[in-house]
């Protein structure tokens, strides 16, 4: 439902289980048929806060992340570095850091964020290329001329 999705990527919280939010994500994007990017960082890094002033700042951006994936924070920090969970991903380069999971949970790709920045923020047409290539192949996309995707459920 909305308000566990809500949940699951409203912030980098070190006292969560991100095991459980996992299963919650899971059953999520089974139902919705959708996939999972796990976002991975702290409230203390700066790229992180960027990344989601870009995503919340860009309505065509954040209704396309909506529409194909459940956005789950994964907190990484001082507090709590969650190494029991992480331990089962490749090792991040830097943060944040973005794993794209398939609705089962199994990792599909591994994202380095450097890649998608472009000088102090973030590239909207390399984040949304990384997006749609990750996208389930189930849900047709196109973008509208303004920059908003629109789609239509698998017939």
């Amino acid at each position: 439902n909305a308000v566990v999705k809500a949940e699951l990527s409203a912030e980098f919280d070190p006292a969560r289980d991100p095991a459980r939010d996992l299963r919650l994500a899971t059953a999520a994007a089974k139902r919705e048929g959708k996939r999972i990017v796990l976002d991975v960082g702290g409230d203390w890094c700066a790229w992180c806060q960027r990344l989601d002033a870009f995503v919340e700042s860009d309505p065509g951006v954040r209704a396309f992340r909506d529409a194909h994936f459940v956005w789950m924070k994964v907190n990484y920090s001082e507090q709590n570095e969650n190494i029991p969970f992480l331990s089962r991903y490749p090792r991040a380069k830097g943060y944040p850091h973005l794993f794209v999971l398939d609705a089962d949970g199994k990792l599909l790709h591994s994202q380095f964020t450097g890649s998608l920045e472009q000088g102090k923020g973030y590239d909207r047409d390399k984040f949304i290329a990384f997006l749609k290539r990750w996208a389930p192949s189930s849900t047709l996309v196109v973008m509208s001329s303004s920059g908003v995707p629109s789609w239509s459920p698998p017939t």
